[in-house]
């Protein structure tokens, strides 16, 4: 159920209890920062001991204050917090935040502390903020409420930052004031005790003065939830969300049976997550602001297709290297654009993209390109780059491009190289709206960010292919095995039943169980054929000695069979042998994986990448969620390094990828449609080369109930 967090954002009256005039006090820090920040509320500070906090009066008890109260600010010991939330029912505030730290992450009796906490406030029916938090700003100049311990109130904007950590809180405050960024809101929510990133989402999905959201998680509370919400704002509000993830352990993956599920824990699953939530993840607080000053104040692209206007070719050919690097395209221009160029600028300039408008460039010149460039039906965005030489106007170019770009519906960002000589020009650019980077590298790898998130807005992208599969089959299969025991490995014999009902394209297979069935299944399989041990106990088969590949005839399959039942029981004398599994050998193919985890936050995650032993080691593999878009499935494809094998190289065809995709789709809705499915790989799947489609070689399945 969705919290009403309004009275937290936007309360009429705030109690701080715990306000002091003491100095230094994180008390009088709270209180001050709201009377000086223009607070256009009514406060009541809440103190035992004094009269008056700076020169408003005080109540002992939250209790004896005589007039409503929306939010309560606590600033007390934690053995106090809990008390003065009961005191907080008894008034009908509609909200809390907790600054006071000391609880779940001192660890201890700190964890039952907040534990207690939580039930106060539900009791109270109170939504909480924190604890442990800076606390919350709001910018709005009907409310003007800074009611956190950082060090400035910010200046009004159109982003929205929320964060786990309150000591980063005030660094970006800081960088943001050097960097002319404002904020709508600014909410620290600590140990999220109630309050969730969810609930700040949500509320900022509706909020009119949020056009752009900054986060900084350590952790997801609800990941389906969070992925729900995150799509409504990308491509129902279309507001961007700028993403700091920390804290991402592998410890959770040690456990785990399958290859998909030792990986599915790698920053690249919340890479892949993100990504399919409409989010930009940003590696620090450098790329979060590059990112922000672009998105809060210019246009989204178009397309992707930019144009390069410098003064120097060096730098030049840095943006055009950044820009493929990044998978932007250098824009191809018009002829009508070529000869406007070629008529405003000298014999010695460069007319074709990257534009160089040489090093004696004035501001005319300037804007002769700019203003040409962006007006060609083939640009998206423009960078623009100048290096200060002794000839250049740097104010005046500055000057004239707000001028240029206005009215027109394109991204534009500078670059004006340097910090001492071109402050004047980068000074003007950022009080007028132009985000500007000391380097073209950064400006690129921006206005490539802003594409990205363009091209998630095209409603192409969101298609969800449905395919056509036996799902009561499966769930009966399913859930027979499941009643004889809570978690169950199908080997392959069993699993390929379940993707049978998927319509995976299958090899011809036979289990024998003992020796006399031998003849009867190799015959029906055919040579050449493969033997593979099954057993519980063993997961590896090939680390046991447990696989034959290219049997040719019926006594090499019998030679084969006790070959493999001997290497089983000298790998493990305590494994259950349940039988070999012959199955038709593969023709020779591209093998990849094909894996599933099921996250207890996330969902179901779809793993894709090159098959066979090594793909632990080369990690060279790509993830989304499930269900996913038909578009999610071609990225992932072409988002591994070994995206070019497939492609065909040294003379071998292009692979099947339609094949492949089509079993990636395959794959997304049998996770979605059968929970029980913990862990699964599809490895090797064979792809064939293009119009011969794929095959499944090996297969299993980790079920547990729900």
């Amino acid at each position: 159920m969705a919290k009403d967090i309004s009275k937290i954002i936007n309360p009429a009256s705030i109690a701080v209890v715990g306000a002091t005039n003491r100095k230094g006090s994180v008390g009088l820090a709270v209180f001050s920062n709201l009377i000086y920040g223009g607070y256009q509320g009514v406060l009541f500070p809440i103190n035992p001991k004094a009269r008056s906090i700076q020169g408003v009066k005080a109540y002992p008890r939250l209790t004896d204050v005589p007039d409503p109260v929306d939010l309560v600010v606590l600033v007390v010991p934690p053995e106090a917090a809990i008390d003065t939330l009961n005191q907080a029912g008894q008034v009908g505030a509609k909200g809390a935040v907790v600054i006071t730290a000391g609880f779940k992450e001192v660890g201890g009796a700190g964890v039952e502390l907040e534990k207690r906490l939580t039930e106060a406030a539900l009791r109270a029916n109170i939504p909480l903020v924190g604890p442990n938090c800076l606390g919350v700003i709001n910018t709005d100049h009907d409310v003007s409420m800074n009611a956190s311990f950082a060090t400035k109130m910010p200046q009004p904007g159109n982003v929205a930052f929320i964060s786990q950590s309150g000591a980063l809180c005030t660094a970006v405050l800081d960088v943001a004031a050097g960097r002319n960024i404002g904020f709508s809101k600014f909410i620290s929510f600590g140990n999220k005790a109630d309050v969730t990133e969810i609930d700040l989402l949500r509320y900022l999905r509706d909020d009119p003065e949020t056009e752009v959201i900054l986060m900084y998680l350590e952790d997801i509370s609800n990941g389906r939830e969070f992925i729900e919400v995150a799509r409504e704002i990308a491509w129902d509000a279309k507001k961007p969300m700028l993403a700091i993830k920390s804290g991402t352990s592998p410890e959770g993956a040690k456990a785990a049976s399958s290859h998909t599920g030792s990986l599915a824990g790698s920053e690249a699953a919340y890479d892949a997550i993100f990504m399919q939530s409409g989010i930009q993840r940003v590696e620090g607080i450098t790329e979060l602001f590059h990112y922000a000053q672009a998105f809060g104040s210019q246009p989204v692209p178009k397309g992707n297709r930019v144009a390069i206007v410098t003064n120097a070719g060096g730098p030049g050919i840095m943006a055009t290297d950044a820009a493929i690097r990044h998978g932007l395209k250098l824009a191809k221009f018009s002829d009508a654009t070529l000869d406007k160029l070629k008529k405003d600028l000298p014999s010695t300039a460069s007319i074709h993209n990257p534009v160089d408008v040489i090093g004696d460039a004035t501001h005319e010149r300037y804007e002769a390109a700019i203003r040409h460039v962006l007006q060609d039906e083939n640009v998206d965005g423009a960078v623009i780059i100048l290096t200060p030489q002794a000839m250049t106007d740097i104010l005046e170019t500055a000057e004239i491009v707000p001028t240029v770009v206005k009215g027109i519906d394109k991204p534009v960002l500078c670059s004006f190289m340097g910090i001492v000589d071109v402050s004047s020009g980068v000074n003007h650019l950022q009080q007028n709206g132009i985000p500007n980077y000391m380097f073209p590298e950064a400006a690129v790898r921006t206005l490539a960010a802003m594409a990205r998130f363009g091209d998630k807005l095209k409603p192409q992208a969101r298609w969800v292919k449905p395919v056509h599969a036996d799902c009561s089959s499966a769930q009966i299969l399913i859930n027979e095995t499941l009643e004889l025991e809570p978690t169950h490995l199908m080997h392959e014999h069993e699993a390929n039943r379940i993707l049978q009902c998927y319509g995976f394209p299958l090899l011809r297979s036979r289990l024998v169980a003992k020796p006399e069935e031998l003849e009867a299944a190799a015959n029906f399989v055919g040579f050449p054929l493969v033997m593979k041990i099954v057993s519980p106990q063993i997961v590896h088969k090939s680390d046991a000695g447990g696989v034959k590949v290219g049997i040719k005839d019926l006594d090499e399959a019998k030679a084969a069979y006790q070959q493999i039942l001997d290497n089983a029981k000298a790998y493990n004398p305590d494994a259950v042998i349940q039988g070999v599994y012959l199955a038709e050998m593969a023709r020779k193919g591209v093998e990849v994986i094909l894996g599933a985890h099921r996250d207890p936050k996330m969902g179901p995650i779809v793993m894709f990448g090159l098959g066979g032993t090594l793909v632990e080691v080369l990690k060279d593999v790509s993830f989304r969620l499930a269900p996913m878009w038909e578009s999610s499935a071609e990225r992932m494809i072409q988002e591994i390094k070994a995206y070019k094998v497939l492609q065909g190289v040294r003379g071998n065809p292009p692979s099947d990828v339609s094949a492949l995709k089509d079993c990636i789709l395959r794959l997304s809705q049998l996770l979605d449609e059968n929970p029980q499915i913990a862990e699964m790989d599809i490895n090797p799947l064979i792809v064939y080369p293009e119009g011969q489609g794929c095959a499944v070689a090996d297969c299993r399945i980790i079920l547990k109930h729900q």
